[in-house]
């Protein structure tokens, strides 16, 4: 017997948000990605682009800068999605982390969402 999982739908991780979408930002993201939402995210510092977390870079996507919204696929030339750029508490263990994050990693990078004032909840 097999089971079967279902990924976390659109908005699943949030437990609260800013009223009127403030909590929500459009942003460009990456070109040949596949993200979920819950996806913690970084930002290139050069081009202001949107990827997945990556604690060993050192082009601004080591630090997060928000959570996507709802999943994304991009071809070639990128494309925008929305992230959870502040304002908001969101279930933790609903969170996409990088695969091989250490403790002391994700630490920071809790530390980082919660300078933008979205904070980490347990379910």
């Amino acid at each position: 017997m097999s089971v079967k999982t279902e990924s976390v739908y659109t908005g699943e991780f949030l437990v609260s948000e800013g009223n009127n979408t403030i909590s929500r930002e459009q942003v460009p993201l990456a070109a040949n990605l596949t993200m979920m939402p819950g996806t913690v995210v970084g930002k290139a510092s050069a081009d202001g682009i949107y990827s997945p977390l990556d604690p060993s870079a050192d082009d601004g996507t080591q630090n997060a800068a928000g959570i996507l919204y709802a999943g994304k696929v991009t071809d070639a030339s990128g494309g925008d999605g929305v992230i959870i750029a502040r304002l908001a508490e969101v279930v933790d263990s609903l969170l996409i982390w990088p695969a091989g994050i250490t403790d002391e990693q994700k630490a920071t990078a809790v530390d980082q969402l919660a300078g933008l004032d979205i904070i980490l909840r347990t379910e």
